[in-house]
């Protein structure tokens, strides 16, 4: 959605900005309403507009734009070798603490961006990174009216046609769980399926916009933000028995720990074992601060799994709080306490290995695959044959392989940080009748050399 405003609007309004922006992390004591976010992720575009860029996914059923505020040093363009990342709040509407992180968040890259913070500065300029505050703004309105002090459990959790948005997704769980003993493919099960997407009356506009913007964008690493505990649940989501509640590792388990870690640890509430409970029962196995999402309870249709086996993009769900509408005069301490887990985890993306898939020309091959010895997970190289490839430490086999081409396989030692550049030139395979032809002179040419040898 491409947002302009007459110059001299645009000059007093970043000049208003630039005055109180000293105060504007601190100042956010409020619940932001639609009209009210949409303002203040005008204001961060407008006081930073070399690295900020505003559009919108899609509508909600009620017609709401599902906006999304982008920061990087090229807004608006996919860099070549560059991880695509994404935080998704608000998708229960009544849910509401990681929708105001959100746009506090996103005032804050922007403010430390111009106060020289080297931190900021590096990850704006390493990483684009996508904010979608609220995926569910019809929710969170009907939530938000509420007059009463404390917010009704589930008013406003599903969207404006009732639909629960975190089990409104295809159930991509099943079908790999499925091609773990058939031997069908292990990821992007979704592949040219988008106007199957689209024309799925089951699926919510909402879904429906998440899945195409999924599509759309070579993401790496991505978060969804929840509420009504404290923790950071990874996949999978699914148990592959039916069981209410069972660990069910994917292929990544051991990345997906570390990331999940890599969140709860800066954040003093969810890694203190000795916190007390919200309640909800299974959360006394949180270890860390972190779950593994079916261990907790079986999600079926969830957007977390949903990403990691239709994409390349890895996501957790992280839940910030006990209360799920929590007074507006707790929010100052929210942002306390995930300030320091939401940029760690963005940091995160830089972890594995990464690098390009091209020819022997150099030219970038597309939807090559990247597999690593030992873990059942594919990933794919983007438009410009780059790819990410996110690993704990430790030493990997590493293959790039494409329809037409000879695969290449190297050995790397993997590090924490940061990714290790791991390239592969791969060389083309001649097509059969090349090769006949190929065989017919290599024949002529041995019985030219016979014939002058005497052989």
């Amino acid at each position: 959605m491409k947002l302009s405003l007459p110059s001299f609007t645009i000059v007093m309004l970043v000049l208003q900005i630039s005055a109180q922006k000293e105060n504007a992390v601190n100042q956010n004591v409020s619940y932001h309403r639609y009209p009210e976010l949409r303002q203040a992720l005008i204001g961060v575009w407008l006081q930073c507009p070399s690295i900020s860029r505003l559009y919108s996914i899609g509508k909600s059923v009620q017609g709401r734009h599902l906006l999304v505020i982008e920061i990087s040093d090229q807004p608006g363009v996919h860099e070549p070798g560059e991880p695509e990342f994404k935080y998704v709040g608000n998708m229960h509407g009544n849910e509401a603490v990681g929708r105001e992180l959100l746009i506090t968040l996103s005032q804050y890259l922007c403010n430390e961006y111009q106060r020289g913070n080297n931190t900021i500065i590096n990850l704006i300029e390493s990483t684009r990174i996508h904010i979608l505050p609220s995926m569910n703004p019809d929710g969170f309105e009907l939530s938000a009216s509420q007059k009463r002090k404390v917010k009704d459990w589930l008013t406003g959790r599903a969207n404006a046609q009732g639909v629960d948005l975190n089990r409104n997704f295809p159930d991509l769980d099943r079908i790999v769980y499925l091609n773990e003993h058939t031997g069908g493919s292990n990821n992007h099960l979704l592949q040219n399926m988008k106007e199957k997407v689209e024309g799925n009356n089951k699926l919510a506009p909402e879904t429906k916009a998440v899945i195409q913007w999924i599509m759309d964008i070579p993401f790496v690493l991505s978060a969804n933000l929840h509420g009504g505990d404290i923790v950071a649940n990874y996949p999978y989501d699914e148990t592959r028995t039916g069981a209410e509640r069972q660990y069910t590792p994917c292929p990544d388990d051991a990345i997906f720990r570390s990331l999940a870690k890599a969140y709860s640890v800066n954040n003093p509430v969810m890694s203190n074992p000795n916190r007390p409970k919200c309640d909800m029962e299974g959360d006394d196995r949180f270890i860390s601060g972190t779950t593994n999402g079916a261990a907790w309870y079986s999600v079926p249709g969830g957007m977390q799994d949903f990403n990691y086996l239709s994409s390349n993009c890895f996501e957790i769900t992280v839940e910030l709080s006990c209360e799920k509408f929590p007074p507006a005069t707790e929010l100052p301490r929210y942002w306390k306490d995930n300030k320091d887990s939401l940029i760690s985890y963005i940091q995160q993306a830089h972890r594995g290995v990464k690098g390009f898939v091209t020819d022997d020309q150099g030219n970038p091959i597309a939807n090559a695959t990247i597999s690593v010895e030992g873990i059942d997970h594919d990933i794919t190289t983007a438009s410009d044959g780059d790819y990410w490839r996110l690993l704990i430490p430790g030493e990997y086999h590493i293959t790039a392989s494409s329809p037409g081409y000879e695969s290449g396989t190297k050995k790397v030692k993997v590090v924490r940080s940061p990714a290790q550049k791991v390239d592969f030139q791969l060389k083309a395979v001649p097509s059969a009748e090349k090769q006949k032809e190929k065989e017919k002179e290599l024949l002529q040419w041995w019985k030219m050399m016979s014939e002058a040898l005497n052989f």
